[in-house]
């Protein structure tokens, strides 16, 4: 095992139509990777994509503006919010 590899013990298991085997199959080779190799790496790639683009806000330069204000405007707290955290004061007893 070469320094620094993870074991791999988790598995996923595909059923597909020979077509989509057969397309796998051909692009794997051209990339010289197993077919577990290209799927994974594939699967992985695109995955981190998806992630990246559902945890990250792209702002334009008027709503960044909006959004730093807002940020750096002093937290103000309405009544609601004022009687819940009393609330919570008097229930909650710290240790």
């Amino acid at each position: 095992m070469v320094a620094g590899e993870k074991i791999k013990i988790e598995r996923i298991n595909l059923r597909l139509n020979s077509s989509a085997k057969s397309v796998l199959e051909r692009a794997a080779g051209f990339e010289g990777k197993t077919v577990s190799s290209f799927i994974l790496n594939c699967a992985i790639e695109k995955a981190e994509e998806i992630v990246r683009k559902h945890e990250t806000m792209t702002l334009n330069t008027k709503n960044s503006k909006a959004f730093l204000e807002a940020l750096s405007a002093p937290a103000g707290f309405n009544k609601k919010l004022s009687d819940t955290l009393k609330e919570h004061g008097d229930r909650v007893t710290s240790k």
